[in-house]
């Protein structure tokens, strides 16, 4: 099994490649607060939203690419001038009453398209891109405004990303997705720790 995953993998179109290189850059550099962690990224999803239509049958994935590259421009201005005095934005958080917002809206989001994408077009995996689709728009918004909690709702949903891609012979892709799930719980802790150091200075929000 993993001698054909491996094999197959190795086949794949250089396009998979520098997708999977310049992801795994923008990842750790957006874990470490790095605001050129937007530059890498507008490469990376420029090319996966390509290689997602063109190969892979993800119509919605390959949508939600193109929305990154545009939230990508969006993030380097706010990490970069967004904060008060032109300074950089700082870490937030979200209440409970904004998550249950967000799970309640997202899910009945991810159905809508889930349906239609099924009903009326030849896409593959309908509700499962759907899902990932939905959540990772709102994961990416609340990421550009430098929120904390990004980061756990990155988790699930690049867990779900893990099977999807599998699934769809997409193991490069797939491979990402399960080193990002590792970032993103290492960014979690490093984010929560520098949002309570600079709470208990003073310095952040409210501060």
């Amino acid at each position: 099994m993993i001698e054909t995953i491996l094999r197959e993998a190795f086949a794949l179109s250089w396009v998979d490649w520098v997708v999977t290189v310049t992801a795994l850059i923008y990842v750790v550099l957006a874990a470490r607060e790095n605001v050129w962690c937007w530059f890498w990224g507008i490469i990376s999803c420029s090319l996966w939203a390509y290689a997602s239509f063109a190969f892979y049958g993800l119509y919605l994935d390959a949508l939600l690419q193109l929305f990154y590259v545009a939230m990508a421009v969006v993030g380097l201005y706010q990490w970069k001038y967004g904060g008060q005095g032109g300074e950089g934005a700082p870490i937030t958080r979200l209440t409970a009453q904004q998550h249950a917002y967000i799970l309640a809206g997202g899910t009945g989001a991810a159905l809508l398209f889930g349906y239609f994408f099924d009903e009326y077009t030849p896409a593959a995996a309908t509700y499962w891109d759907s899902f990932t689709t939905v959540f990772s728009v709102i994961a990416t918004l609340i990421l550009v405004r430098k929120v904390l909690d990004n980061w756990a709702y990155w988790i699930g949903v690049d867990l779900i990303y893990v099977g999807l891609y599998f699934s769809r012979g997409a193991y490069l892709f797939a491979l990402v997705m399960v080193v990002y799930v590792a970032i993103a719980t290492v960014a979690l802790v490093n984010w929560s720790k520098e949002y309570r150091r600079k709470s208990i200075s003073g310095t952040g929000p409210g501060g």
